[in-house]
């Protein structure tokens, strides 16, 4: 699976009231950086809408002058829907700060769905496969 990466300088005007990351900053770039991911896959951004924001789970907070990562793949497709991972690490840990999923349709100019017939991408890793699994399951929920 092909991965996508955009850092990020975080900044005073990046800040909530806490002196931390404020989420809708992130969340900007958390949809930003997976659109670029599934748009690079289905070569038509104009025909990509976001249908779902599966998650945002932060697990530590970020700070001023942090330099941030994030990437994204997809790594699952249906026959209109592409489904993209996305995590985000801080000042080269190992560990990410954040993980989610986020689910676009493809639409004609009229926004309505079309079908897009893109090949599911393989799973090169142990870890590939799992995001696999987990992007499935969320298939099943409402």
């Amino acid at each position: 699976m092909k991965a996508f990466q955009v850092n990020r300088l975080i900044k005073s005007e990046d800040l909530n009231h806490h002196g931390t990351l404020f989420a809708g900053r992130m969340a900007e770039w958390f949809v930003e950086s997976a659109f670029i991911a599934a748009a690079n896959l289905y070569k038509k951004p104009e025909g990509i809408v976001c249908l779902k924001i599966h998650g945002m789970h932060f697990t530590k907070p970020v700070q001023k002058g942090d330099l941030i990562t994030i990437e994204s793949k997809v790594v699952l497709t249906g026959d209109s829907s592409i489904r993209t991972f996305i995590k985000a690490t801080k000042n080269e840990e190992p560990d990410p700060y954040l993980e989610g999923f986020i689910t676009f349709i493809t639409v004609d100019e009229d926004g309505h769905k079309v079908l897009h017939h893109l090949p599911a991408p393989p799973a090169e890793t142990e870890e590939e496969r799992k995001l696999i699994e987990l992007a499935r399951k969320l298939s099943k929920e409402r």
